[in-house]
């Protein structure tokens, strides 16, 4: 309706709230953003092996700085030294920002998978299988793999009611992403997948239960 206006945010714990604002006016425009940095807030995105900040475009880690974000972890000296560079914490979210400033998401460092030297976001496979009309909800993980270090596995729960086989969700993510992010996997389950209290997917969990015994 005409009072219904789109907009989005991203924040975090540690920057006492959202890092960036995505209102109305910019987001029907951009809608896989979400949006330019919080007026008091400075984003970066930078190498998360060497800390040195890339080129517009480049994907890396998001590290952001500000008066909203906090000094450390309380008597946590070790976790502080980890996440936190000058005042600059890392998010441990990889993203890119583009030429006006926007900022994208597109994964969580732990959650990407490495199969064969090639980066696969998981967000994005994540995001082409939701498309599929027979998917309620999916999970990509990694899971071992003695050539590759990891392969792509989808977590599927199914509408109810719908069905789709394995080879039709590959040939689904096939025909829009690259070879080697379609998943070589792709388990079925009944229940909901494991999510936190704030709705994140437990994916540590899901890696267990798929680990080789």
């Amino acid at each position: 309706g005409p009072n219904v206006r789109p907009a989005t945010a991203y924040g975090l714990t540690e920057a006492s709230g959202a890092a960036t604002v995505h209102p109305a006016a910019d987001y029907v425009g951009r809608t896989t953003s979400v949006g330019r940095a919080h007026p008091v807030v400075d984003v970066h995105v930078v190498d998360p092996e060497t800390g040195q900040r890339l080129p517009t475009g480049s994907i890396g880690e998001l590290w952001v700085h500000g008066p909203t974000v906090v000094a450390g972890y309380w008597n946590k000296p070790e976790a502080t030294e980890a996440a936190f560079t000058d005042g600059w914490f890392h998010t441990g979210d990889l993203g890119y920002l583009d030429e006006e400033g926007f900022v994208y998401i597109v994964d969580r460092i732990k959650d990407m998978v490495i199969r064969g030297g090639e980066n696969v976001y998981c967000a994005e496979v994540e995001a082409v299988l939701f498309e599929h009309p027979a998917v309620a909800d999916v999970a990509i993980v990694g899971i071992p793999h003695r050539e590759l270090g990891e392969q792509v596995a989808a977590v599927v729960q199914l509408r109810e009611g719908a069905s789709a086989s394995a080879d039709e969700l590959k040939q689904h993510v096939a025909a829009q992403l690259a070879y080697f992010k379609v998943p070589e996997h792709v388990f079925f389950r009944d229940e909901s997948l494991p999510r936190t209290a704030t709705g994140k997917v437990l994916k540590r969990d899901l890696r267990n239960e798929l680990a080789p015994s």
